[in-house]
């Protein structure tokens, strides 16, 4: 079963620092992922080593989650690796730059029922890609704007 990877980036005119806030502190993450998607911590909330938290798909009735445990962190990168429907990484790292930070989204997974598999390679695959362009257009909106604040 092969692993699929969809990786994006974005360039944003904010400080590493700053963007990396946006990705480990809970209250502006949900400024910026998708709204149907809700992250839970196990315990409290935390992107250490370690840290465990669910997302939750916000579907009527079935509410699929992932369960997720922060596997490698460092300054300016944190992975998430997670089991549930899907298994695998997501992978967010902040590469400072001349003016501002890249953003590289890595998301990594297996999906190991052969049904789902088939669903979301028909049905979901497309929307997937384009939502992690949404979100981090998303969060590059949030981040610009915590940026400008502290000026």
């Amino acid at each position: 079963m092969p692993s699929q990877i969809f990786e994006q980036s974005i360039q944003i005119n904010a400080s590493a620092i700053v963007v990396e806030r946006c990705i480990t502190e809970q209250t502006l993450m949900h400024r910026w992922l998708n709204p149907a998607l809700r992250c839970e911590p196990v315990g409290d909330w935390s992107t250490e080593l370690g840290s465990r938290s669910r997302f939750v798909i916000q579907v009527p009735i079935l509410q699929p989650t992932l369960k997720s445990v922060v596997v490698e962190r460092e300054p300016g990168l944190v992975v998430w690796e997670f089991q549930g429907f899907f298994k695998g990484r997501d992978r967010w790292e902040c590469k400072p730059e001349m003016r501002g930070t890249r953003l590289v989204n890595r998301f990594e997974f297996e999906i190991p029922n052969p049904i789902v598999r088939f669903g979301f390679d028909t049905f979901a695959a497309k929307l997937t890609r384009e939502d992690m362009q949404a979100q981090l257009r998303r969060l590059k909106r949030v981040a610009e704007e915590v940026y400008r604040s502290m000026g």
